[in-house]
């Protein structure tokens, strides 16, 4: 069984999606993420045993080496591509209460901004890491995100921004939300923030890798 979870775990960290993939060249021909997660729920393994044992440990990998530049986006893309494969067939488990996500992270690009690398990059790493994540898409507006945070009490709110045109608006969807929810954890990230921005449109937190976000969502959940 833990050789399955070990594989599982490799499977998410090296981007192997299915046996059909041909990536990575080294794994060519052998079970990938979706097989083994399919085999791990035949032999009766909970869904949460699946995520917490072998795909967050591979995303975990993935996170670290992402913030160390010792891999890139493309290689972070294929590893979410191999959690989303498992994920597919852990969901219904979710879905259904039997197992249990760690929490719910809402995530969208501020309004007036298009860009979505970055924002799918955290979105995928934080559900890979056991968080039910509602992706809001790009150009939101601070009441979508006010909308879909009342929708989902105990929710942690992530505004992602590439343009320096934007920090205005992420500024200004920030205040809204606080004062609207002082409570609400809102978290920052993108090319052109920094803590120094952080501290002074009042945000909680922010990041300047998807790994940081996980860290900041795990400590807050225990």
């Amino acid at each position: 069984m833990n050789e399955l979870f070990e594989k599982l775990a490799d499977c998410v960290e090296f981007g192997k999606i299915n046996k059909v993939s041909p990536y990575p060249p080294n794994m060519k021909d052998q079970d990938g993420a979706d097989e083994i997660a399919k085999q791990l729920l035949d032999q009766g393994v909970s869904a949460n045993d699946i995520l917490m044992k072998g795909l967050m440990i591979g995303m975990e990998k993935v996170g670290v080496k992402f913030r160390e530049n010792k891999v890139f986006v493309p290689q972070v893309l294929m590893s979410a591509k191999a959690m989303t494969a498992a994920l597919e067939h852990l969901k219904p488990y979710f879905q259904s209460g039997e197992a249990e996500r760690k929490g719910t992270f809402i995530i969208g690009t501020v309004e007036g901004d298009l860009h979505d690398i970055g924002k799918n990059l955290v979105a995928m790493m934080v559900e890979g890491n056991g968080y039910e994540v509602i992706d809001l898409g790009t150009d939101v507006k601070a009441e979508t995100f006010i909308e879909a945070a009342e929708n989902n009490p105990g929710s942690v709110i992530g505004l992602s921004a590439l343009l320096t045109t934007t920090m205005s608006n992420m500024e200004k969807i920030v205040g809204v939300i606080k004062e609207k929810h002082a409570d609400l954890k809102v978290c920052i990230g993108g090319a052109p923030v920094n803590q120094d921005f952080c501290d002074r449109i009042g945000a909680d937190s922010y990041n300047p890798d998807p790994q940081g976000v996980v860290e900041f969502l795990n400590a807050l959940a225990s």
